[in-house]
């Protein structure tokens, strides 16, 4: 997977690519900074979702999810650990045995 570009490169091509003159192509534009054209438009997508401007998650709520998944899987595995516990306690104290 080729390395990412920084983060200032990719803001400084998306103000480019919003501050074009007509008759400028995104095309153009990609081709000046040697990105692909795919790429650009990926790069206003997610720049319009963070600046809200169309809907979706933000890489901020990305992260957000992410832990809060990790930790939901952590919980339920405790939790099964603590289910299993209490199952084998309870047959423990059963009368007979």
């Amino acid at each position: 997977m080729p390395k990412p570009y920084p983060r200032e490169f990719r803001d400084d091509v998306v103000n480019v690519a919003r501050g074009r003159e007509p008759g400028q192509s995104l095309k153009q534009i990609a081709a000046d900074f040697g990105i692909a054209e795919s790429c650009l438009r990926n790069w206003l997508r997610d720049a319009d979702v963070e600046d809200g401007v169309k809907p979706g998650t933000t890489a901020a709520e990305n992260v957000e999810l992410r832990e809060a998944r990790r930790r939901i899987r952590l919980l339920e595995q405790e939790n099964e650990v603590l289910r299993r516990a209490a199952a084998y306690l309870s047959q423990a104290n059963l009368p007979g045995k």
